[in-house]
C-alpha cells in the first residue's frame, strides 16, 4: 500500500485510512472536473491530476454539509436513483429469462457480510 500526503489544510503527515471507491459520473460532470483540472495545473504550474480534482471537490463539499444547495442536490440524486431502479423492478417481470435481482440483505448474507460486520 502506498502512502500518500495529507493536503496541508489537513494538518500535512501520511493518509493512514485508505479506501478505494468505484465512482460513477456522467460524462458532463467529468468533462467539467477535468476542464477544473487543467485550469488548476496553469494557474498551480503544477500537475494536477483528475483524482486529486475530485479528492478536493469532495473534502470541500463535505464541509459544506450544512449548505441547503448540497442538500438539494443530494435529494435530487437520491429520487433519481429510486426511481431508477423503481422503474427497472417493474420492468423484470417473473419468468423473463434474465435472473431476479437480490435484495441487498440477500447480497450481503451470500457474499459473507452481516449487519455490523467488516472485512
Amino acid at each position: 500500500m502506498r502512502n500518500d500526503v495529507r493536503p496541508a489544510a489537513d494538518g500535512g503527515g501520511l493518509l493512514e485510512n485508505r479506501a478505494r471507491v468505484l465512482l460513477i459520473l456522467s460524462e458532463s460532470v467529468l468533462g467539467r472536473a477535468r476542464v477544473l483540472a487543467g485550469k488548476a495545473t496553469v494557474k498551480l504550474k503544477l500537475p494536477v491530476s483528475l483524482q486529486i480534482t475530485l479528492r478536493a471537490l469532495i473534502e470541500q463539499g463535505l464541509k459544506q454539509e450544512n449548505h441547503p444547495a448540497l442538500l438539494a442536490n443530494i435529494e435530487a440524486h437520491a429520487y433519481a436513483i429510486r426511481r431508477s431502479r423503481t422503474l427497472g423492478r417493474r420492468r423484470r417481470r417473473p419468468g423473463d429469462d434474465e435472473p431476479q435481482s437480490r435484495t441487498a440483505r440477500e447480497s450481503r448474507r451470500l457474499n459473507g457480510w452481516s449487519k455490523g460486520a467488516t472485512r
